[in-house]
């Protein structure tokens, strides 16, 4: 039966190319459950075939991938079993079933080498029994598969079974250790986890026991257990010392809370820091984690430190700091230190980790073991083999999704041996002790001795603000505070050190060394002092009569003033006659440098006066000196006109480099050699922490060095102009010296080119004078070769000239022109033409039939009329019939600018002929006038049709010249980006004989219109945008050209159909169409609007007539389109106290001012609220202020009910009449019958402020309230707006028009406030308006009290004269306040005030 089987599988064809599915079984339940239904109560394959079918709808696509092998194995063990009853039927049903139990979650392919390996695995297992097992290896898997906490890592499982099940190695041993070993080793390397460790305890009967359950356990045996593992005391120092070797669990912590807070924790509380051992630690429980983390953590906070995942249960658990302790926590303040080694595991390694990403504590030892949160060892199957399995671990929210310290440790801060963890961590603890007062001391060594102090704050503010939480090691400290003080201060010198206990300084006035070897006694013996000069001082002359001169050391100024006599004679005097003179300071150290302005003073010029060498500022003085050279010396000055070479190395330091450094700025000297040390002699060094072992020093320096130049020197070295090694600087110094002869002519033959032939005359004179001057300066001694003296020519002349296309350059080669044209054009052949002109343009019709040309460089005239015919052919042809053309130059470098006038002919008619440009040509002198041709080959484009041309930064001299002038004559829109401003003609001229050249532009572009030079500017776009996307923008604008025509019509209808006034709106529409040409050159949507509405107001002189661009993403706030959201009442508490100003002012007077006006559903909404806050304050005055000064308007559908408040109840009054022309309608505003809360009614006096600002709404309601005789206005002419106006879309585009529909109507002569403005009752500027309406009201108020005599004939006189009482309270009888003596249509007389 073994071999039929096999060959019966093997024959089946459909089974060799079918694909296999494994189905995910959803759990370990689920996997138990089926496991021992189909291993222990089949009895047949049919019945496993049966149990197969019913579970084949299990499938849960999530669950790791690695299960799935386990069903393999499992129907591979029940297929053996029904092979041992002989039924090759059922065994072949099993593994068709095993087979085909497809699903398309997961495809694998299946070979024909693993569906032959499958039976022959059953006809294997029942063989002879073996001390290896297959069912070994499976029930090892289910192990796995149930417990392991990296499921998704079970992926290679299949082919470590596959090797262990097929290994003849592994079949063939017969020890178990052995074979223990052996599989660990498997498992290991195909799961890549040295936790997972096979073990063959025969001993073991059954599983290992539980712990006995610590709630069983009495207080007193929960104490003696738990101390066994922890030790606590406090160390030298003030440092508490925790060490703890299990963490306890939930369990333990809940019952010996109390207990551990009384006689550890309160012990520890008053400790400056803290250190936690867990370098004994292997473990604990899982729940103890935020009990240890909580009582380190700040109680403020709840902080989520870990997630735990177990894999028997399938879930995963939260850790969460505590949000209470009992007791303290431990001062965030306070330094915490976590000991570790290779022995810290399981939960002490997660919280050593979680400290550690908290920032909370420093983790000082060994890396630790790299275990697991939970290990359990579980007996394999039935067998004596154990496999010991992580089943928890951690995911790690502090690691932001990085790994975590499981399987590779948690790497400490500090690295050391486990037995010195202690030590060092009390070591690191001191230095943190120390922190606070090396912080302090170094500020207060920045505020008293450092000399830039106008950088003192920042830094100041720097160390306060500094994080120093990771500071663990003197080189820690160091690397921090001098990243941040150099940063801050940008001053190298600024430095601290770590120094040894020999190397500290004795207190803070010592200074740095003096450098050794320095004179400080001048013998009193003449023939001594001769000999002390000559062993000091190395004097010769070289060949070219160059002198020599090398000094190793500087001395005191003193000391100089006494051997000056010796050095005059010995040294100078040999020196006088030389031409040049080398002064080697490459073994010189430097020393004081008192004496360095009388060294400067020998090479000033003779005739100059006192030249300011340089200024200090000392900090400690505080005091400021400049320091001038001397005029008065014994001898000769060398001069400034003969050249000086000063040598230096990297030996070169203090006053020997302050000299070469003053020396090259004064530009006196040129510098040959090494960057020099960089060694100040101003500094100051100031402990900052002492130890036995050395400590801390900060080096300041005291002195700001300030060069003639305004320029501060901060050290760093001094950087030679030519940079050669020290012992090649004599012989570069030397060919410097040589190069250095030539200089002046080199300089003046530039100058003499400029004069003959630069195109802009007018500089040429002022930029000789300069060259003339610098070179008089030494301003040219810092070149020393061609290269560097070419570089700083086009520097200075590009400076003075303001023109980037002055250029010098050194050219080796020889050049036989003088001047080196371009090349003269090369006309191909017939049969390279047609090749060249398809390589060289590029031509194309895009959408909307736009034609598109591209070409990248300019040809010569000539050369353009010889293959003209071919031109318009294959190109020309193509494009003339588009009505729009893009012309690409953003790739034209330009070159021939004579083919310009014939391209830029193409593109106008051939009379007029247009003045292109001017050219003015040097060499001749002459202005050239460029025109247009008279004649081209083929058809002409025309001057109607657009143009558009693309330009560049790289576009230049003949390719500018064309877009300029399409430009300048308003032929073409520009778009791209600027040109860089080249030149139309370039002449190259050699410098004398020498290699070097100078090149400048020969002649000028002058504009047609302005007669301006443009071709330095370079060209301007009409619209700049990135070259990337100039094409794009060019297409954009000639689909807004195409639509300038509806958009016009369709404005001029929206106003024809809307506009206020409709015969003046159907004579903007009419005028409007007339104006199309005016838009012709329009370039975006921004710019139509403000066409449109320029357009607009002059057709119809209303300014409240305007149109918009909002673009798509601004369209939240149209005014018109998208109505505003109505916040609740609730939110308008604050906005009402806010918006509106309330007082009662002296008389009872009542003040009201409000700047807006708001929409009448929503004042509805919270009339309550206004009537509470505002008008319940001001309602029982005697009268009333209203304040419309800066009052803008807004919605007008609340002025009705606001107007009601200033009426008495009784029949309804017209207030005004409005005209709205979208519906063709005359709506009446009238008094409301209704109001909430009390009337101010008609009887009491009102006045209404305005003022220039006033506007729409509040002009409506000034003006009714005046026209009615209700209230007196003062102030100024209201700014004359109009109704609220309506916002309309102007079709597809983002543009808007706003447009006034409505007018006011309800006076009888016609007459409105709209465009003119209410004139006031009392005319008084804005600002003074309100102290005269008091004025007013108090002149009021006494007339009232007049004798009842008076009062009473007012009284007759306006009964039987039938006047209304005004605003006031009084007669309207004088003109100046004059209001309706008949009340308007509707309204009933006697409603008014009667006094």
């Amino acid at each position: 039966m073994g071999a039929e089987e096999p060959e019966s599988i093997a024959g089946s064809e459909e089974l060799n190319s079918e694909y296999v599915s494994f189905v995910a079984l959803s759990g370990p339940q689920y996997h138990t459950c089926i496991l021992e239904a189909i291993w222990g109560r089949t009895s047949s394959a049919f019945q496993v075939i049966h149990i197969s079918a019913r579970l084949s709808f299990l499938r849960l696509d999530h669950a790791p991938a690695g299960q799935c092998l386990a069903d393999v194995f499992l129907w591979l063990r029940r297929g053996r079993k029904a092979a041992t009853q002989g039924s090759a039927v059922a065994w072949r049903t099993v593994s068709r079933e095993l087979l085909c139990r497809s699903q398309p979650s997961l495809w694998i392919p299946m070979s024909r080498k693993w569906a032959l390996l499958l039976p022959m695995l059953l006809c294997s297992l029942a063989g002879p029994t073996h001390l290896f097992q297959p069912s070994l290896v499976l029930d090892m898997a289910k192990v796995l598969l149930d417990n392991y906490c990296f499921p998704e890592n079970l992926m290679g499982m299949q082919e470590a079974i596959e090797q262990a099940i097929k290994s003849r190695e592994i079949l063939a041993i017969s020890d178990p250790q052995t074979l223990a070993h052996v599989l660990t080793a498997g498992v290991q390397s195909s799961l890549n986890d040295p936790r997972l460790v096979i073990s063959y305890e025969p001993s073991t009967l059954e599983a290992p026991r539980q712990a006995p359950a610590l709630m069983n356990l009495t207080l007193e045996e929960l104490i003696a257990g738990l101390q066994n593992g922890l030790h606590h005391e406090v160390l030298e120092g003030n440092v508490g010392y925790l060490r703890v070797d299990d963490i306890p669990g939930q369990e333990v912590m809940s019952k010996l809370r109390s207990f551990l807070v009384a006689n550890v924790w309160r012990k520890l509380m008053g400790t400056s820091a803290l250190v936690l051992d867990l370098r004994h630690c292997t473990g604990g429980h899982i729940s103890g984690i935020p009990y240890v983390i909580s009582y380190l953590h700040p109680g403020n906070t709840v902080l989520h430190v870990d997630t735990i995942y177990d894999r028997p249960s399938n879930t995963t658990t939260e850790i969460w700091t505590l949000p209470e302790v009992l007791g303290e926590n431990y001062g965030a303040d306070k330094d915490v230190v976590v000991l570790t080694s290779g022995r810290t595991g399981g939960v002490a390694e997660d919280i050593a980790y979680i400290l550690k990403q908290m920032r909370r504590a420093i983790v000082v030892g060994e890396r630790t073991v790299g275990g697991a949160l939970d290990l359990q060892k579980l007996r394999i199957g039935q067998s004596d083999f154990f496999l010991t399995v992580p089943v928890s671990r951690s995911l790690g929210p502090l690691g932001k999704g990085s790994q975590t310290w499981e399987g590779s440790g948690v790497l400490p801060c500090v690295g050391t041996p486990a037995e010195q963890a202690l030590e060092k961590a009390l070591a690191i603890l001191t230095l943190r002790r120390a922190l606070p007062a090396v912080i302090q001391r170094l500020q207060e060594a920045l505020r008293e001795y450092y000399t830039l102090v106008d950088r003192v704050p920042a830094l100041l503010h720097h160390l306060a603000n500094m994080d120093l939480s990771s500071v663990v090691s003197e080189e820690d400290l160091v690397t921090k505070l001098n990243t941040g003080l150099q940063a801050v201060s940008e001053d190298p010198r600024l430095l601290v050190q770590v120094v040894r206990s020999k190397e500290t300084s004795s207190g803070p006035e010592d200074e740095a060394e003096e450098p050794p070897e320095m004179v400080s006694e001048v013998p009193e013996d003449e023939a001594a002092r001769r000999a002390l000069v000559d062993s000091v001082f190395q004097v010769s002359v070289l060949p070219g009569n160059v002198g020599y001169l090398r000094f190793d050391r500087f001395a005191d100024a003193s000391v100089l003033g006494v051997l000056a006599p010796y050095i005059l004679r010995q040294v100078w005097e040999p020196l006088q006659d030389t031409e040049h003179l080398i002064m080697d300071l490459r073994q010189n150290p430097g020393g004081p440098s008192s004496s360095v302005p009388l060294l400067l003073s020998y090479f000033q010029g003779p005739d100059s006066g006192p030249v300011r060498l340089f200024t200090t500022y000392d900090r400690r003085t505080n005091v400021t000196q400049e320091h001038f050279s001397q005029t008065e010396l014994l001898g000769q000055p060398y001069g400034t006109q003969r050249g000086v070479y000063l040598l230096t190395s990297h030996r070169t330091a203090t006053a020997a480099e302050e000299l070469a450094f003053l020396m090259q700025s004064l530009g006196w000297a040129t510098l040959v050699g090494e960057i020099t040390a960089g060694s100040l002699l101003h500094t100051h060094t100031v402990p900052l922490l002492e130890t036995p072992e050395g400590g801390l020093a900060l080096t300041v320096p005291v002195l700001t060095f300030i060069d003639n130049h305004g320029e501060c020197w901060l050290g760093g070295g001094v950087v030679p102009d030519a940079i050669v090694l020290a012992e090649e600087a004599l012989d570069r110094a030397q060919e410097v010296l040589e190069f250095h002869r030539s200089l002046g002519e080199l300089v003046e033959g530039t100058g003499h080119l400029l004069e003959a032939h630069y195109a802009r005359p007018e500089v040429v004179g002022q930029t000789g004078a300069v060259l003339q001057a610098k070179l008089a300066q030494g301003a040219y001694r810092t070149a020393v070769d061609l290269e560097s003296l070419a570089s700083q020519l086009t520097a200075d002349l590009q400076e003075m000239s303001g023109d980037h296309r002055l250029l010098v350059f050194h050219s080796p080669g020889e050049m036989v022109a003088e001047e080196v044209p371009l090349p003269p054009p090369i006309v191909p052949s017939p049969e390279e033409l047609s090749y060249l002109i398809e390589a060289l343009f590029k031509t194309e019709v895009l959408p909307g039939r736009l034609g598109y040309l591209r070409f990248d460089a300019m040809a010569d005239l000539e050369t353009v009329k010889a293959i003209g015919p071919q031109l318009v052919q294959l190109v020309w042809q193509k494009l003339v019939d588009t009505p729009a053309l893009v012309v690409d130059l953003r790739y034209n470098p330009g070159s021939y600018s004579t083919a310009v006038p014939l391209l830029c002919s193409y593109f106008f008619e051939a009379e007029p002929r247009q003045h292109l440009y001017s050219v003015f040509d040097r060499a001749m002198s002459r202005v050239t006038e460029v025109w247009t041709l008279p004649q081209v080959a083929g058809q002409r484009y025309g001057s109607h049709k657009d143009l558009y041309i693309l330009v560049s930064h790289t576009s230049g001299s003949a390719a500018e010249a064309f877009a300029h002038t399409m430009q300048d004559l308003q032929r073409a829109t520009i778009i791209g980006e600027p040109t860089a401003g080249g030149a139309l003609s370039v002449g190259i001229y050699q410098v004398g004989s020498s290699p070097l050249y100078a090149s400048m532009p020969t002649q000028m572009a002058l504009s047609a219109s302005t007669g301006e030079a443009w071709d330095l500017a370079g060209v301007e776009p009409d619209i700049t945008v990135p070259m990337s996307v100039a094409l794009s923008t060019a297409q954009d604008i000639v689909a807004l050209r195409a639509k300038v025509p509806t958009v016009l019509q369709t404005a001029g209808k929206l106003v024809a159909d809307n506009y206020a006034s409709p015969e003046l709106g159907a004579k903007m529409a009419s005028k409007l169409s007339r104006l199309q040409s005016r838009y012709a050159r329009v370039t975006s949507e921004a710019a139509l609007a403000e066409m449109l509405e320029a357009d607009l107001q002059v057709l119809s002189g209303d300014p409240h007539l305007k149109t918009a661009h909002i673009p798509e993403d601004a369209k939240d706030r149209i005014p018109g389109i998208v109505p505003m959201q109505i916040p609740s009442p609730e939110a308008f508490e604050d906005l009402i106290k806010f918006s509106f100003h309330t007082n009662v002012l002296e008389g009872n007077v009542g003040y009201l001012r409000f700047d807006m006006f708001g929409d009448c559903e929503l004042l509805t909404q919270v009339s309550e609220l206004l009537v509470e806050h505002v008008w319940k304050k001001i309602v029982h005055t005697d009268a009333l202020i209203v304040d419309m000064r800066f009052n803008i308007g807004g919605p007008t559908s609340s002025i009705s009910a606001i107007c009601s408040y200033f009426f008495d109840e009784g029949p309804p009054i017209l207030l005004d009449k409005i005209y709205n022309r979208p519906n063709d309608s005359v709506s009446e505003l009238w008094t409301h019958a209704q109001l909430e809360g009390e009337r101010y009614g008609s009887k009491k006096s009102m006045v209404i402020l305005t003022s220039s600002l006033t506007a729409g709404a509040a002009e409506e309601f000034t003006y009714i309230l005046k026209r009615l005789g209700r209230a007196l206005v003062i102030g100024e002419v209201t700014s004359g707006g109009c109704q609220l106006p309506q916002t309309y879309h102007v079709d597809d585009t983002d543009l808007y028009i706003t447009i006034p529909t409505a007018r006011s109507v309800g006076a009888a002569d016609g007459s409105s406030w709209e465009g003119v403005g209410v004139v006031p009752d009392v005319a008084a500027p804005a600002e003074a308006a309100l102290a005269r309406a008091k004025e007013v009201l108090q002149h009021t108020r006494l007339r009232a009290r007049r004798s009842p005599r008076l009062h009473g004939r007012r009284k007759g006189h306006r009964s039987g004269s039938h006047k209304r009482a005004g605003p006031l309270g009084h007669i309207q009888g004088t003109p100046r306040h004059e209001v309706l003596t008949e009340a308007p249509k509707g309204q009933k007389t006697g409603l008014l005030p009667s006094g």
